[in-house]
């Protein structure tokens, strides 16, 4: 089968590498627009169910990526303010790396099994599709090739409300850090968390009203930085905020929340942000991708018919993703009117963020509080360090060490979004 993927992205590639394995006769093209490696935004979250998914699939690429990563331990929820001042904790621990480091290995896994990856390619006329028998567009949330065919796929496009931009740091996080800064102007906060040796991801997020009230929305990007800064100092520790990850400045923009009545159109089938989107409170959107790429793949070895393996993976992937993006939906709607929380204690108010994807058995409320102890914070390490063990030696890997920390030994443990 002649396929081409348009999208050199986590969908596109890792699909064109699940694809080969399965059937080494196709003949795969990715298009990329952007130079090798080139990508925006700066690193990538993802925790161990992903690593499972990946070594079942593609354990080469598997341990490409688990030894790119880095492992972090612990959430801190940081609340500075004039009513309450101080920090709170969940337990777990999670995995990042920097999205141009992820894209550079699965290019190389790609090309190694026969794909022909072409950067710098841009696909003209996204209703004039290329030569083949499979069109996978897989060029993200904006996606041209469904924007042209938006009446057949049924797009639904709905923005959220507050602005956000994607910035990095210089400051090496060793866990993930939500901080929340009270200014004249209002509530802003950011979202942070280690991707690569000696840079961090952060992102920034408030109310229209802040936006407003504190100049950024008539501000100039690069002058909007030194502000962030001054706002951040404690949270950053003095460090710098990074606005310019391939060049031009990050800019400002609201979450596009993206669904799809099908994601299939005879020839052509979505995958990734192409096909849906989930808001980054939830760290889902690159294992998201990665699922879909697998499944597709598998889908087209399955069955013999190509529309009926198509219409298989339509069929199963969008009824998974309906409650994954409803559970995004309500995600985003929460950071959107946390006002109305931030007049708690640090430890309610991140409470009240942990449980906000719905109701909680009783029991949730005071396991939180017992994690706000330290030697309950200890002894879930230890929990999580063997568990974590465990996996690691049953794909044959050496455990990844704790930032912070040189040995290649089991170490303490960090968490997963709530």
């Amino acid at each position: 089968m002649r396929i081409v993927c348009v999208g050199g992205g986590p969908a596109g590639l890792y699909f064109s590498i699940s694809a080969k394995l399965r059937d080494a006769g196709h003949e795969i093209t990715v298009l990329e627009a952007d130079p090798p490696e080139a990508t925006y935004g700066w690193g990538v979250v993802y925790w161990h169910d992903l690593l499972d998914i990946l070594h079942g699939n593609d354990p080469e690429s598997a341990r490409a990526i688990s030894a790119a990563s880095v492992l972090w331990q612990q959430q801190e929820i940081r609340v500075h303010g004039d009513r309450h001042d101080g920090t709170a904790y969940f337990g777990g621990y999670g995995y990042s790396m920097g999205r141009a480091a992820l894209l550079g290995i699965l290019t190389r896994r790609a090309r190694s099994l026969g794909v022909d990856v072409r950067h710098g390619e841009r696909l003209a006329d996204p209703a004039g599709l290329p030569e083949a028998d499979l069109v996978v567009a897989a060029d993200g949330a904006n996606s041209r090739i469904r924007q042209s065919r938006a009446e057949h796929f049924g797009t639904r496009l709905e923005t959220g409300r507050n602005p956000f931009v994607w910035l990095g740091t210089d400051r090496q996080f060793d866990r993930f850090v939500f901080a929340f800064e009270e200014t004249e102007a209002g509530w802003i906060w950011f979202h942070a968390y280690p991707s690569f040796k000696g840079v961090s991801t952060c992102i920034v997020e408030c109310s229209p009203e802040t936006w407003q009230g504190l100049g950024l929305d008539t501000m100039d990007e690069e002058d909007a930085v030194p502000l962030l800064e001054k706002v951040f100092h404690r949270a950053l520790d003095g460090h710098s905020l990074i606005s310019r990850s391939r060049g031009a400045p990050a800019r400002w923009q609201r979450f596009t929340h993206v669904t799809n009545k099908t994601w299939v159109d005879g020839r052509v089938v979505l995958a990734g942000d192409a096909a849906h989107t989930t808001h980054f409170t939830l760290g889902s959107g690159t294992r998201l991708a990665m699922i879909d790429a697998i499944v597709l793949a598998h889908a087209l070895k399955r069955y013999d018919d190509p529309r009926v393996a198509l219409h298989e993976y339509d069929r199963h992937r969008r009824a998974e993703l309906h409650s994954v993006q409803a559970a995004a939906r309500t995600s985003m709607a929460w950071f959107e009117h946390l006002d109305g929380y931030l007049d708690r204690d640090p430890v309610d108010f991140a409470y009240a963020m942990a449980v906000r994807q719905g109701n909680q058995p009783p029991w949730r409320y005071q396991t939180h509080l017992a994690t706000q102890l330290s030697p309950v914070r200890r002894v879930r390490r230890a929990y999580d360090t063997g568990r974590r063990w465990y996996r690691d030696r049953r794909w044959g890997e050496a455990p990844l060490p704790l930032l912070g920390r040189s040995a290649r030994t089991p170490a303490a443990s960090a968490p997963r979004h709530p």
